[in-house]
């Protein structure tokens, strides 16, 4: 595939990126390079390359997954400037 200055300005528009006439000739050259990159990539054999997230293998920590009220209610109002039965009070915003 290869990109023209027509589709590069096009490209340029979708982004939002201003371009000035001048420079579209490099832009499109900028495009084919990348795209030239992509075609390298596609030709790398990966059969029997198994996915990874990462370029160490790591495994991620588990826990159970509780749910809990924290049971801290009195800690957490305690910096509250106003807390009324159990609960921040605010003052009303909205008439």
């Amino acid at each position: 595939m290869s990109i023209d200055e027509s589709t590069a300005a096009r490209v340029a528009k979708l982004a939002r990126i201003r371009v000035e006439p001048e420079a579209l000739p490099a832009l499109a050259g900028e495009f084919n390079t990348i795209l030239g990159f992509i075609e390298q990539l596609g030709e790398v054999d990966v059969e029997g390359v198994e996915p990874m997230t990462s370029v160490t293998p790591q495994q991620l920590k588990r826990r159970v997954d509780v749910v809990s009220d924290g049971s801290q209610q009195e800690r957490v109002l305690s910096n509250a400037p106003d807390a009324r039965e159990g609960f921040f009070a605010v003052p009303k915003v909205v008439e």
